[in-house]
């Protein structure tokens, strides 16, 4: 099972990996041409916002299960300490419903931009797919966060020691 999760998360490394780059070099052609050739790239717009999504939501799985979502330690004195269990697993069940909710909203959002034929303004994209992309990694990333109401906090561990993968 754990090489299993090893691999499914390399390879979800690499599609950011190829997201990002993607995103870099049309950014790139696109204002190099806007500046010296006067012709910017037909719906560099449209694909960098898919690009976008794509990145962010396919991210967003990997970044809850690490538990490396942005944190303020201010309260780390007291919140780590070890009767605060029960206010970790709260956040994480609080977590799992918000990522529920966006979910369910980008499934609704789906449904209706297939109904309607929605679709992206220069390169008309159906933006039904990107919809569905992120409810389910939203989804993934409510299981993820539901996990981490089981899973006890070390105090002294960075995300990436607490679930080692």
């Amino acid at each position: 099972m754990d090489a299993l999760l090893s691999r499914l998360r390399k390879g979800v490394e690499s599609l950011l990996i190829v997201t990002l780059t993607g995103m870099v070099l049309l950014t790139f052609i696109d204002v190099i041409g806007r500046r010296l050739f006067g012709t910017p790239v037909y719906g560099a717009h449209d694909a960098t916002e898919h690009l976008m999504a794509i990145m962010v939501f396919c991210g967003l799985p990997l970044l809850t299960a690490a538990r490396g979502h942005l944190t303020v330690d201010l309260f780390d004195k007291v919140l780590l300490r070890p009767g605060m269990g029960w206010w970790h697993r709260l956040i994480s069940a609080l977590m799992t419903a918000v990522l529920l909710l966006i979910a369910y909203e980008f499934l609704n959002a789906a449904i209706e931009a297939g109904e309607i034929r929605e679709v992206s303004q220069s390169l008309s994209i159906p933006r039904g797919g990107i919809y569905a992309f992120i409810a389910f990694t939203s989804l993934l990333s409510a299981l993820a966060a539901l996990i981490g109401c089981f899973v006890p906090v070390n105090p002294h561990a960075t995300p990436h020691q607490e679930n080692p993968t």
